[in-house]
C-alpha cells in the first residue's frame, strides 16, 4: 500500500505548480489516447491483416483442391498446378500419401505442413495456417488444406502482397506520429501552461506586494489572453482603490489626532483662564473694580468656550448629517441687510464700512445656514481688516446667484490658501484668539455650502485684502399669496 501511495503521490502531487498539473493533464489525456491507438494499430490491424490473409489463402487453396478432385491422373493435375502457378503469385504444391509435386519456377518454402499424418486429424473445412521464408529469405504466408476425399494435401504459398507491406507501413508511420504528438503535445502544454503560470505568478507578487502595503507597482501582464488582461485590469484598480481609501484613512487619521489636539488645546486654555480668574475672585484683598474686571475675564473665556463648542457641534451634525439642510426660497437681499445690521456696530468700533447694498434675488437653499455662512465671512472680513471697508456684493450669473464678500483687510498668503478651510487653522493665531475666534468658522462655512452641493472659493492679495465668493440656485420671486376676506 506504501508503495502504490507513493507512486500516486509523485503522478498526483498535493500541492504543484500550475503548469506541472497542466502537463500532467496533457500527458494523461494525450497518453491514454496515443496507447489506445497504439494498441489498435499493432494488435486490431494487425490482427485483421493476417486473418484477412488467412481466409484468402484459403479460398484459394480450396478453389484449387475443387479443380484438382475433378482430374483422374496425376499429369492433368500437375499441369493444372503449372497453369495456375504461371497465372498467378502463387506456390502451390500438391501432396499425397505417396508424391509431393511442387513447380521448380517459383521459390518454394521447405516442406511446410506436409506432414499428412497430421493433417489426417483434421476435418474437411480446416485448414493451417503458417509464415516460412524461401530460401533466398523472401517471407510467405502458407496455408495447407487436407481433403479426405482423395486423401490430398493442397498447399497454397503466397508473398506478402503491396497492401500488407502498406498496412505495416501505415502502422509504423501511425505510431511513430502518436509518439511525435504526444512529444508535441507535452512541448505545447509546457508552453501553454507557462503562459498561463507567468502571469498568475506576476499577479500572485503584486497581490504579496498589495497585502504588505505597497502600492505603487502596477500589474503587467505579457499576454495575449483577455481573460489575463480582464484580471490584471481589474486587481489594478482594486488597487488603486484600495491605495486611495487608504491614504484618505491615514488622512482622516492625521486630521482627527491634529483635530483632538487642537480642540484639547482650544479648550483647555479658556478652561485655565477662567480657573485663574475663580481663584483670583476668591482672593479676599480685590477692590470692587478688580473684581469686576476678573469676573468679566472669566464671563469672555466662557463665551469663547460655549462658541466652540456650538461650532463643533454644528460641524458633527453636517459631517454625519444629523441635521438635514431645508431648503426654501428666501430674498437674499433681506437676508444680507439683516447680517450686516448685526455685524454693523462690531464693524463701526473698528472705524469699517460695511457695506452691503444688494439687488433683490431671489434663491432656493437654507435659509438659517446660508445666514450662519455669511455672518461667519462677514466676521472673518471684519476681524481681519483694520481699515477700509468691507463689501458684500450679489449678482446673478444664468441660473446662479454669485455672493461675493470683498475687504480690505491684510490678506492671505498663498502658501496659507489651501489650508484656510481646515478646522483650527489659523492664519495669524494670536490675533485669531484676540478676536476670540474658534478656528472653525471657515470649516462650517465648507461644511454648509457642501451639503448644498457648491463650493467656497477664494482669492487673496498679501496686504490687499481677500474675497471670498460662492454661488446658489437662482429662482424667481415666488408668486404672493392671496389674502382671504
Amino acid at each position: 500500500m506504501s508503495f502504490l501511495r507513493s507512486i500516486r503521490d509523485f503522478l498526483l502531487p498535493r500541492r504543484a505548480s500550475t503548469q506541472t498539473w497542466m502537463v500532467l493533464t496533457f500527458a494523461l489525456f494525450v497518453g491514454v489516447a496515443v496507447v489506445g491507438v497504439g494498441l489498435y494499430a499493432v494488435l486490431v490491424l494487425r490482427g485483421d491483416m493476417r486473418r484477412s490473409m488467412r481466409q484468402t489463402l484459403h479460398d484459394q487453396a480450396d478453389r484449387i483442391a475443387v479443380q484438382v478432385q475433378q482430374e483422374p491422373t496425376p499429369a492433368r493435375r500437375h499441369m493444372i498446378v503449372e497453369d495456375l502457378t504461371e497465372l498467378t503469385d502463387l506456390n502451390i504444391a500438391l501432396v499425397t500419401p505417396d508424391t509431393a509435386y511442387r513447380p521448380a519456377s517459383r521459390p518454394s518454402p521447405a516442406d511446410t505442413l506436409v506432414d499428412v499424418s497430421a493433417l489426417q486429424g483434421m476435418d474437411e473445412s480446416q485448414t493451417r495456417f503458417a509464415r516460412a521464408q524461401t530460401a533466398e529469405g523472401q517471407p510467405l504466408f502458407v496455408a495447407a488444406l487436407y481433403r479426405p476425399s482423395a486423401d490430398l494435401i493442397v498447399r497454397v504459398s503466397q508473398p506478402p502482397p503491396p497492401l500488407y507491406h502498406l498496412v505495416q507501413r501505415s502502422q509504423v508511420v501511425l505510431i511513430l506520429g502518436m509518439v511525435l504528438a504526444f512529444i508535441l503535445s507535452l512541448i505545447g502544454s509546457f508552453i501553454a501552461a507557462y503562459q498561463v503560470k507567468t502571469p498568475l505568478e506576476r499577479i500572485g507578487e503584486t497581490a504579496r506586494r498589495v497585502a504588505d502595503g505597497e502600492f505603487a507597482d502596477k500589474i503587467r501582464v505579457d499576454s495575449r489572453a483577455a481573460e489575463f488582461q480582464d484580471l490584471a485590469e481589474s486587481l489594478n484598480r482594486a488597487s488603486d482603490a484600495f491605495r486611495e481609501k487608504i491614504e484618505e484613512l491615514e488622512r482622516m487619521t492625521r486630521l482627527q489626532s491634529e483635530f483632538i489636539g487642537n480642540v484639547s488645546h482650544e479648550v483647555r486654555n479658556p478652561i485655565f483662564s477662567i480657573s485663574g480668574y475663580l481663584e483670583a475672585l476668591g482672593t479676599p484683598q480685590l477692590d470692587d473694580e478688580q473684581r469686576k474686571m476678573y469676573a468679566e475675564k472669566a464671563l469672555t473665556n466662557l463665551n469663547r468656550l460655549q462658541n466652540l463648542f456650538n461650532d463643533l457641534i454644528d460641524i458633527a451634525r453636517l459631517e454625519y448629517r444629523e441635521d438635514l439642510i431645508d431648503r426654501s426660497v428666501f430674498d437674499l437681499k433681506d437676508l444680507v441687510n439683516e447680517v450686516a445690521e448685526m455685524l454693523r456696530p462690531r464693524a463701526e468700533e473698528k472705524g469699517l464700512d460695511l457695506q452691503a447694498d444688494v439687488p433683490r434675488y431671489f434663491v432656493h437653499a437654507d435659509r438659517s445656514r446660508i445666514r450662519q455662512v455669511l455672518r461667519n465671512l462677514i466676521e472673518n472680513g471684519i476681524a481681519y481688516t483694520n481699515s477700509g471697508s468691507v463689501r458684500c456684493r450679489v449678482q446673478r450669473r444664468l441660473d446662479k446667484v454669485r455672493i461675493e464678500v470683498v475687504d480690505t483687510g491684510q490678506g492671505i498668503d498663498e502658501d496659507h490658501l489651501d489650508r484656510i478651510f481646515e478646522r483650527f487653522y489659523r492664519v495669524d493665531p494670536d490675533r485669531s484668539r484676540e478676536s476670540g475666534g474658534t478656528g472653525l468658522g471657515l470649516s462650517i462655512v465648507k461644511q454648509i455650502l457642501q451639503a448644498h452641493g457648491e463650493e467656497i472659493n477664494v482669492e487673496s492679495t498679501r496686504g490687499r485684502g481677500t474675497r471670498f465668493w460662492f454661488e446658489l440656485p437662482y429662482e424667481s420671486e415666488p408668486e404672493p399669496k392671496a389674502v382671504e376676506a
